[in-house]
C-alpha cells in the first residue's frame, strides 16, 4: 500500500512542477506587473484552470505526504525509551562477547613476536 501511496506522491510532484512551468508569469514579483491596484480584480487575475490544477495537486501532494509520514511511523518505536531499552538489552550482550574473544587474542599476539 505504501508504494502505491508512494508512485502517487511522484507523479503529483512532477504534475505540480510542470504545471507551475507553464503557467504564465505576470511579474508582480518584481514589480513590473503592470500597474497598482488596477490589475487586482481584472480577469488575468482571476483563478485559471492551470492555477486550480496547481491547487488541487498541490493539496493531494500535502495529504499523500501526511499519510506516508503516518504509515512510516508504525513501522518505528513507539517512543525514545523503547528505542533507548533495545540499545541496552544489546549493548549488555556485547561485553560477554568482547570478553570471550579478548581471551582468545590473549593465547595468540597478533603481532609476530622476535625470537
Amino acid at each position: 500500500m505504501i508504494h502505491v501511496i508512494l508512485v502517487i506522491h511522484l507523479i503529483l510532484a512532477v504534475s505540480i512542477i510542470g504545471l507551475v512551468l507553464i503557467q504564465r508569469s505576470e511579474g508582480g514579483g518584481l514589480g513590473i506587473g503592470g500597474g497598482g491596484l488596477g490589475g487586482l480584480a481584472s480577469p488575468q487575475s482571476t483563478a485559471s484552470v492551470l492555477t486550480r490544477a496547481t491547487g488541487i495537486c498541490a493539496a493531494l501532494f500535502f495529504m499523500t505526504s501526511l499519510t506516508l509520514g503516518v504509515m512510516s511511523g508504525h513501522n518505528s518505536p513507539k517512543s525514545i525509551s523503547d528505542h533507548l531499552e533495545k540499545m541496552t538489552v544489546s549493548q549488555e550482550a556485547a561485553p560477554a562477547e568482547e570478553a570471550k574473544g579478548e581471551a582468545d587474542k590473549a593465547e595468540t599476539p597478533s603481532v609476530p613476536v622476535a625470537e
